[in-house]
C-alpha cells in the first residue's frame, strides 16, 4: 500500500508543476517555503534546531496552530531546557505560528511526505518524541517514526464526519498508520469513537477536551483594548460588528447586514477579516462600491481617517480584534465550509452569530447553543437577527456572559494533554530536561 501511496504522491506533485511555477513567479516567499518543505532549511533555523533531540509539535494550519499554542507554552513551562520545534503545512499557518507561539525554538514547514525528504528533515530535527495536533496522518512520516524508534502522540485529536467517511474507505491502511501512534488524546467522545472505528486501540485512547479553550494569545487588558480602539479609530463608533474568517459568498451577505445596521445606527463600524488574505482587495472593492469609507489594516499608517469598513488583512490579529466588537459574526458558517473558531470571541465575552454550517465545531457549538451562548441563523434571516439582537441590550449581554462563563468552565485540556504526554514519556523511558517534580 505504501508503494501505491508514493506513486500517487509523486504523480500529484508532477501534476502540480505548472501551479508551482506560477506560484514561484508571483507568490512572495513561496520559494523559501518550497525549499524548506524539500528539506533545505535557512541557516538561522538550522542552527537553532539541528540535532536538538527535542519535542516536535506538528500543527497543519491556522486552526491547529491555535490549538497548539497553549500546549507549546505548557511544554516550555514544564520542560524549559527542551527544544520545541513547531511544523506547519501552510504559509498562513507559518506566519500565525511565528506570531502566537514565540515560545517555540523553531518554526518550520512540514516535509513533503516522500521517504527521502521526510528522512532528511527528521535527521535535522532528530526528535525524541512527536506530537500531532488534531489529526494529521502522513504515512511515510509515521512509518519512519516507527523505524527510528521515537514515539508519536496525537493531542487535541479531532475527526470530522467527512474525514471519518474518507478514512473508512482505506481502513486497513489507516489502521496500520494509527498503530504507529502510541497515545491518542481526543477532544470529545465522538472524536474518540471515530478514531477507534478507524483502527486505534481503545486502550490507547482518552478524552482530554479541547485546548482551544485554554488559548491566551488573544487576551486583551482594559488598557490594551482602549489602545486598540484608538488604533483602529473605532473609539466612539457604535455598534462595532466584527465578521471573522469570512469566505467568498459571505462578503456581500455581511455588507447587506451592515447596510441595515447603518440605517438604524449611522455611526456603526464594520471590521471584516477575510479567511484568505489574497481576497482582501476584492472585499475592500465590494465595500467601497457601496459607498463606504474603506481602510485596509496594512495601510492604516498611511490612511488614518475614520473608516466605515476596516479590512483586517493581517495574520494573527483577529483574536484580539474580537475584543472591540459589540457583536461577532463568524464566517465559514453561511457557506458549506464548516465554520471557524467561535471560542476566540467567546473568550472576550462577546455575543456570537453563526450560520447553519458549523459541522467542524459540532461539540463546541452544541455546548454553546445549549447554554444560550451563540445564535444560529440562516443567511436569509441574518439581517433580521442582527437587527433584533442590537436592539436588545439585555439579550446581547446575556449571550456574551454565557459565552465567557463556558470558556472558564471548560479550561484545563492543555494540562490534561501535557500530563498524558509526561506519562507517555515515562512509559517510553524518555528523559525530559527540566521536568517538574
Amino acid at each position: 500500500m505504501y508503494w501505491l501511496y508514493n506513486i500517487c504522491l509523486v504523480g500529484y506533485w508532477l501534476f502540480l508543476i505548472p501551479v508551482l511555477l506560477y506560484r514561484l513567479a508571483f507568490e512572495e516567499g513561496f520559494y523559501d517555503r518550497l525549499k524548506q518543505s524539500a528539506g533545505i532549511m535557512p541557516q538561522p533555523t538550522l542552527q537553532k534546531i539541528y540535532g536538538s533531540n527535542g519535542i516536535w509539535v506538528h500543527a497543519a494550519s491556522v486552526g491547529e496552530i491555535v490549538a497548539a499554542s497553549p500546549v507549546v507554552r505548557e511544554l516550555k513551562r514544564r520542560y524549559p531546557e527542551e527544544t520545541v520545534v513547531v511544523s506547519v503545512v501552510t504559509a498562513t499557518g507559518h506566519r500565525m505560528a511565528q506570531r502566537i507561539i514565540p515560545e517555540a525554538d523553531g518554526h518550520i514547514f512540514f516535509p513533503v511526505d516522500l521517504p527521502i525528504i521526510t528522512a532528511r528533515i527528521v535527521d535535522i530535527v532528530a526528535p525524541k518524541v512527536i506530537l500531532l495536533v488534531e489529526t494529521e496522518l502522513w504515512p511515510n512520516f509515521l512509518r519512519l517514526a516507527e523505524a527510528r524508534g521515537f514515539p508519536v502522540m496525537m493531542v487535541n485529536g479531532r475527526i470530522s464526519d467527512r474525514s471519518a467517511r474518507r478514512y473508512a474507505l482505506i481502513r486497513r491502511f489507516t489502521q496500520r498508520m494509527l498503530a504507529q501512534i502510541k497515545w491518542f488524546c481526543m477532544q470529545s467522545e465522538q472524536d474518540a469513537e471515530y478514531i477507534i472505528q478507524m483502527g486505534a486501540c481503545p486502550a490507547q485512547v482518552e478524552i482530554t477536551g479541547n485546548t482551544k479553550y485554554d488559548q491566551t494569545y488573544a487576551e486583551v487588558s482594559a488598557a490594551e483594548k482602549e489602545a486598540l480602539r484608538r488604533e483602529f479609530t473605532v473609539g466612539h463608533q457604535h455598534p462595532v460588528i466584527v465578521s471573522g474568517s469570512i469566505h467568498k459568498g459571505e462578503d456581500e451577505l455581511i455588507l447587506d447586514v451592515f447596510a441595515e445596521v447603518r440605517r438604524r445606527y449611522p455611526e456603526a463600524a464594520l471590521i471584516m477579516a477575510p479567511r484568505e488574505l489574497p481576497r482582501s482587495g476584492q472585499v475592500a472593492e465590494l465595500a467601497a462600491a457601496r459607498g463606504y469609507r474603506v481602510v485596509r489594516r496594512t495601510r492604516m499608517e498611511a490612511d488614518m481617517a475614520q473608516a466605515d469598513v476596516l479590512i483586517l488583512d493581517t495574520i494573527g490579529e483577529l483574536g484580539r480584534i474580537y475584543s472591540l466588537a459589540d457583536l461577532v459574526i463568524v464566517g465559514g458558517s453561511f457557506v458549506p465550509v464548516g465554520g471557524h473558531n467561535i471560542l476566540e470571541p467567546a473568550a472576550h465575552g462577546k455575543p456570537i452569530v453563526v450560520g447553519p454550517y458549523m459541522f467542524n465545531f459540532k461539540e463546541i457549538f452544541a455546548l454553546m447553543e445549549r447554554h444560550e451562548a451563540v445564535v444560529m441563523t440562516s443567511a436569509a434571516e441574518l439581517t433580521a437577527q442582527v437587527a433584533a439582537l442590537l436592539a436588545d441590550e439585555k439579550r446581547l449581554r446575556k449571550l456574551g456572559d454565557n459565552a465567557w462563563r463556558l470558556i472558564q468552565e471548560n479550561r484545563g485540556a492543555t494540562r490534561r494533554n501535557v500530563d498524558a504526554f509526561a506519562a507517555l514519556a515515562k512509559r517510553e523511558g524518555i528523559a525530559l530536561r527540566g521536568a517538574e517534580e
